[in-house]
């Protein structure tokens, strides 16, 4: 007989729990839809892990990272899937706080390389104007393809870029056949300088709140944090044009920095000094710059109020290379570039003056051009012996004259010797005496019928006192470029260092600059005319700067100054 099954309460009623696969559930948790407060904490923290490794190897993978890690990072769950939701979780302040200022920064990095530009008319050129993210801020003239001027004009993180792509033929053959507008240049320039620098203000900021709030669009998928993301990009902006209004240095127009040819250095920095003695404001300024720009790409000038020609004679100034190697390079490419006639070197070329040394002055007969020396207080007889023994090299002492190249010098050493850098009691003074020995012989010269052009020592003490006798004095000594007109109307110029302060520069923290000059004299009078300062950066620096000084009898509108005989 079949036993009767017995039928609980809940027979027919109970089921045996179904087993989720870990298949299903890995399917599951990848169909779940991430809320935004989940996207938002996996994108920050990709975006934290990723911003150590941007600053290492590149912003660019940084951020790339930070997107990867957010969109492939996938929500672990324990156990069955019983919503599609995950509580929101609040990030730490500080990585939110981070996260928003690299939306931002980014944002409107991108916005102003994308858009922030404007293609202005500036007179008869087309120009394009940018702002760019800076550590230092001023202004970079790129005038293509003499090379660039840097203006320290303001302090602030960000940098005007003005590219001169090109000079339009039809308003410049108009500026050519009718000179009289010329004069009308300089309002028309400033205005439409100021209304470009308007249209690039208006289109920046237009440019940081579009990309910033974008890419908070993205990153944050919420409106109020990418209107966030945009407000605060604008405020970065309008502080950075406050900070630079506020540090706005019209004057910078004065110390201008070349980058580029140095042999075109000399045409747009000349350029730009003379500007600025003719102007007080910016936008005159400027104007002066547009309009001699002008003439830069015209074929027929391209040097401000004096250009030197073929027949003119250049001497390069050097002194206290206190022997540095590289010294030798930099005189040799001065010589080929500016086409030297004779090189003249004011003393302390050695160190201590010892016969080990002297190999060092060997490729002073390769140099390309005559060498005129005088010997300084680093330098001892027995560098002066060995210098006397070469070609085309001509030492001065005692009031020794020589013409080169049809300039005649005359010049004495230092009488002090002085290797240790000490300071000898009375060594001023024996200066002096030298000086007036020279000065007597310089008195002789000139009764004879052969009057020197230019008198050679090593330090200014000596030079002092040739004052009334030779139109201009070469010294050195100091490390410092120099320029002045003494009492008696001749001309003291002082030059730096071409050794950038020797071997002894690692001692400092702060290298010298490598210096020189070259002089431009008239072939008929020797006189001078111009002279160009050169400065390269000392050790471990990679500038290099060079400004136009035009003599007195030279400026606009200046009076000739009595001559000394």
């Amino acid at each position: 007989m079949p036993r009767d099954t017995p039928r609980g309460p809940d027979r027919g009623t109970s089921r045996t729990p179904a087993r989720t696969s870990p298949r299903t559930t890995s399917r599951t948790a990848s169909r779940t839809k991430k809320s935004p407060a989940t996207f938002r904490r996996t994108f920050l923290t990709g975006f934290g892990t990723g911003l150590g490794t941007g600053f290492g190897t590149g912003f660019g993978t940084g951020l790339g990272k930070a997107f990867r890690t957010a969109f492939r990072t996938r929500v672990r769950r324990p156990g069955p899937v019983r919503s599609a939701e995950l509580p929101a979780r609040p990030g730490h302040p500080y990585r939110r706080a981070l996260g928003m200022a690299g939306v931002v920064l980014a944002g409107a990095w991108l916005g102003l390389l994308v858009v922030g530009s404007v293609r202005v008319p500036v007179g008869p050129m087309d120009t394009s104007m940018t702002l760019r993210a800076s550590l230092s801020g001023g202004t970079k003239i790129n005038v293509s393809p003499l090379g660039a001027l840097e203006l320290d004009t303001h302090t602030a993180p960000i940098r005007l870029d003005v590219d001169v792509e090109q000079l339009d033929p039809v308003r410049s053959q108009a500026l050519v056949k009718h000179p009289e507008r010329i004069s009308g240049l300089q309002d028309e320039v400033a205005r439409d300088v100021g209304r470009g620098t308007l249209d690039l203000a208006v289109r920046s900021c237009a440019a940081v709140v579009v990309g910033a709030g974008t890419l908070g669009l993205v990153v944050y998928r919420r409106p109020r944090r990418a209107v966030a993301a945009g407000g605060l990009a604008l405020a970065l902006l309008v502080t950075s044009g406050a900070t630079a209004l506020a540090t706005w240095r019209p004057g910078a127009v004065l110390e201008p920095r070349f980058s580029g040819l140095l042999t075109s250095a000399p045409s747009v920095v000349g350029d730009a000094r003379s500007i600025v003695s003719e102007f007080d404001v910016y936008q005159q300024e400027l104007a002066r710059l547009v309009t001699n720009v002008t003439k830069l790409y015209d074929a027929t000038s391209t040097l401000p109020a004096y250009r030197p020609d073929a027949s003119t004679l250049r001497v390069l100034h050097v002194s206290d290379i206190h022997l540095n190697p590289a010294s030798w390079k930099i005189v040799a490419s001065l010589v080929e570039q500016y086409a030297i006639d004779v090189i003249v070197d004011t003393g302390d070329t050695m160190d201590h003056g010892s016969a080990a040394e002297n190999g060092f002055l060997d490729p002073v007969e390769h140099l390309g051009a005559p060498y005129v020396w005088v010997r300084g207080n680093h330098d001892s007889r027995t560098t002066q012996r060995y210098l006397e023994r070469m070609r085309d090299v001509h030492v001065l002492d005692e009031g020794r004259a020589v013409t080169v190249a049809g300039v005649r010098f005359a010049g004495t050493g230092d009488p002090t010797f002085t290797p240790d850098r000490s300071t000898p009691a009375g060594g001023d003074a024996a200066n002096r005496m030298a000086g007036i020995r020279l000065a007597s012989t310089l008195r002789d010269q000139r009764s004879a019928g052969t009057p020197v052009d230019i008198a050679v020592v090593h330090q200014p003490a000596a030079a002092r006192e040739t004052d009334g006798t030779v139109p201009m004095v070469l010294a050195g000594h100091y490390h410092r470029q120099e320029t002045r007109t003494l009492p008696l109307g001749t001309r003291m110029r002082l030059e730096g260092s071409t050794g950038g302060g020797g071997l002894r520069a690692v001692e400092g923290k702060k290298p010298d600059p490598v210096e020189a000059s070259v002089l431009y004299l008239d072939r008929d009078t020797r006189r001078l005319q111009a002279w160009d300062e050169i400065e390269l950066g000392g050790l471990g620096l990679s500038t290099a700067e060079v400004s136009r000084h035009l003599a007195e009898e030279n400026r606009p509108g200046a009076t000739p100054p009595e001559r000394v005989p």
